[in-house]
C-alpha cells in the first residue's frame, strides 16, 4: 500500500515542479519587454564583462552580469525565452498535427496507407536530424519560419511512429468492433474512440517535441543559423560564453542553465500528464 501512494504521488510533483518552471518562464517570456532591466541589443563596452551582483567589482544594475559587448545577461535570457518558447509552441504543435494524423491513419486504417507512411517514415528517419536541419537551414535561408519547417519536417516521424503503433493496439479493442458493430463509421470510430485514448501519448509527445525544438533552435544559434547574430538567443549565448568561459563563467552557465531546467521541464512535464491523464494509470 505505501508503494502505490509513492506512486501516485510523482506524477502530482513532477506536473508542480516542472509546470512551475515553464509557467514563470513563460510569464518572464510575455513580460520580457517590460520587466527586463535594460535592452538586450544594448552595448557599454565599459562595462564588458561584469560579474553577477554578489561578486566583487559588481555593478548592481546588472544582476546577472554583462557580456564581453557590455548587454545585460539577465535581459538577453528573458527575451531569448521569447524567440525559444515561440518556436517550441508553433514547430510542436504543426509537429504534432502532421505526425499523429498520419500515424492514426496508418495504425487504425492499414493497408495501403500503413505501406506507404511507414516507408516514408523508415526513409525520413534514415537522415541524421541535426545535419538534417542544418541543410534545410542553408537552403531556406535563417529566421524564425525556417527553424520551424526544419523541425516540422524532421520530427513529424517521432509522432507518426509512435502513434501508429499505439492506434494499431487500440484497434484491436473489443470498444472498437462494438463501435463498428453498432454502425459506426471508421472515420467517427477512430475520431471518437481511438484518438481519446491515444491522446495521452500525444500530451506526452508533444510537451516532448516542445523541448527538443528549443533544443534544435538552440544548436542552430550555436552555429549562427538562426536568426540575427545579434538577436538574443539562448544557443548564442553559449557559444558568446564557451569562448570567454575563464574571464566570464556566467555568460555560458546562465543561459545554460535556463536551457536544461527549460527542456527538463517539458520532458517531465510530457510524463507527468501522461500518467495524470492515462484511464490506465488512473
Amino acid at each position: 500500500m505505501r508503494d502505490t501512494r509513492a506512486h501516485t504521488r510523482k506524477p502530482g510533483l513532477r506536473l508542480w515542479l516542472s509546470g512551475g518552471w515553464i509557467g514563470l518562464l513563460v510569464l518572464a517570456a510575455l513580460l520580457a519587454p517590460w520587466i527586463s532591466p535594460h535592452d538586450p541589443l544594448a552595448q557599454d563596452l565599459f562595462a564588458g564583462r561584469m560579474p553577477p551582483f554578489w561578486e566583487a567589482g559588481a555593478d548592481p544594475n546588472y544582476w546577472l552580469g554583462t557580456d564581453s559587448l557590455g548587454r545585460d545577461v539577465l535581459s538577453r535570457i528573458l527575451h531569448g525565452a521569447r524567440l525559444a518558447l515561440s518556436v517550441a509552441l508553433i514547430a510542436g504543435v504543426l509537429t504534432c498535427l502532421i505526425g499523429a494524423t498520419l500515424g492514426l491513419i496508418a495504425g487504425y486504417y492499414g493497408g495501403w496507407a500503413d505501406l506507404v507512411i511507414s516507408r516514408l517514415v523508415d526513409i525520413w528517419m534514415a537522415f541524421p536530424p541535426v545535419l538534417f536541419a542544418i541543410l534545410l537551414i542553408a537552403v531556406l535561408g535563417t529566421g524564425m519560419a525556417s527553424i520551424i519547417i526544419a523541425i516540422v519536417v524532421i520530427d513529424w516521424t517521432r509522432f507518426a511512429r509512435v502513434v501508429r503503433a499505439e492506434a494499431m493496439s487500440q484497434g484491436k479493442m473489443d470498444y472498437v468492433a462494438s463501435a463498428q458493430v453498432v454502425g459506426r463509421t471508421r472515420f467517427g470510430t477512430a475520431l471518437t474512440e481511438i484518438l481519446p485514448n491515444v491522446l495521452p501519448t500525444i500530451v506526452a509527445l508533444l510537451t516532448l517535441e516542445m523541448g527538443i525544438a528549443i533544443i534544435v533552435e538552440a544548436i542552430l544559434s550555436f552555429v549562427n543559423l538562426s536568426i540575427s547574430t545579434d538577436a538574443p538567443t539562448w544557443g548564442g549565448m553559449i557559444a558568446e560564453g564557451r569562448t570567454s568561459v575563464h574571464q566570464a563563467w556566467w555568460v555560458l552557465v546562465f543561459p545554460l542553465v535556463a536551457l536544461f531546467f527549460t527542456v527538463l521541464s517539458f520532458s517531465q512535464l510530457g510524463e507527468g500528464l501522461k500518467d495524470h491523464f492515462d484511464p490506465v494509470l488512473r
